[in-house]
């Protein structure tokens, strides 16, 4: 069966997420706040498919159908949706005022989803009239890569809303883990505090930022480095998160790095800003 899906935020996750969409037969409005933005999230997933067509994963005409089941949006009025998924920045304020919107304008039937990677659901769902109908869904990033999706349940959520997300997440080829509403989840609240303390290691001058990684690469047997995974996901995101998980549980051990806080007060956010812990070609 196939849904209408709204992804609100046309960056990294939310193409991504509009894409896994489209690849599995829904149609997708994909929202941002500038039509440059959601161009910009377009061309993307555009790249990423004309890489697929070149590797001959995909034909031509698949992904010309994929492409042509979404469709760009810059305003949310009267969605006729039977699913809506927050991908904006990782801030409370603005995923309760998306929620809010989202609330006023989608029909009573849909279902509100957030992929928010470490903020509450409990709380996000307050801001609705419909608290049973809002879930998490959080993607992995790379979206069109990475396997796993969290869901995770507010305390209100209903078992129709998580059955429904769940039995989604794995028609669209991912594989769903129900986890808690706890601040990061699991991915985060394991994976965050290593990426800080790979800054702090950096930070007392344990080690270099090659060496840090090359040590967690060679000695961890991890894909990549924890400080150039910080710079891929966004430094301003791993201070987000950070803050969450610290003013959350209230414990020390979650602190954030002072260089973090530094580094993003300087704007240099990773590879989407050309800077981080390494520089990049913008």
């Amino acid at each position: 069966m196939s849904y209408r899906i709204a992804v609100i935020g046309a960056g990294q996750m939310g193409s991504g997420i509009a894409q896994v969409a489209a690849q599995a037969g829904h149609d997708v409005l994909l929202n941002d706040r500038a039509d440059e933005f959601v161009q910009r999230g377009l061309s993307v997933i555009k790249k990423n498919l004309a890489r697929d067509v070149e590797k001959g994963r995909k034909s031509q005409a698949v992904a010309d159908a994929v492409i042509a089941r979404i469709t760009p949006s810059t305003t949310i009025a009267h969605y006729d949706v039977d699913l809506a998924v927050e991908a904006a920045t990782e801030h409370l304020d603005t995923k309760l005022a998306l929620f809010r919107t989202l609330d006023a304008q989608t029909p009573a039937r849909a279902i509100l989803a957030s992929n928010t990677s470490s903020i509450s659901i409990t709380m996000i769902a307050a801001a609705t009239k419909r608290p049973e109908q809002c879930i998490g869904m959080h993607f992995m990033n790379p979206v069109p890569v990475m396997q796993l999706v969290e869901i995770i349940r507010g305390i209100a959520t209903s078992q129709a809303t998580y059955d429904f997300t769940h039995a989604l997440a794995g028609q669209m080829g991912k594989t769903p883990v129900e986890v808690n509403d706890f601040p990061g989840f699991v991915s985060n609240r394991v994976l965050m505090p290593m990426i800080n303390e790979a800054i702090y290691t950096l930070y007392e001058g344990v080690g270099s930022v090659e060496a840090i990684d090359t040590v967690m690469k060679l000695g961890m047997n991890h894909p990549m480095g924890p400080l150039t995974l910080a710079d891929f996901i966004g430094l301003d995101t791993c201070l987000a998160i950070m803050n969450v998980l610290h003013e959350g549980f209230g414990d020390s051990k979650y602190r954030p790095c002072p260089l973090l806080k530094q580094y993003v007060a300087a704007g240099w956010l990773g590879k989407k800003s050309g800077r981080g812990f390494y520089r990049y070609d913008t």
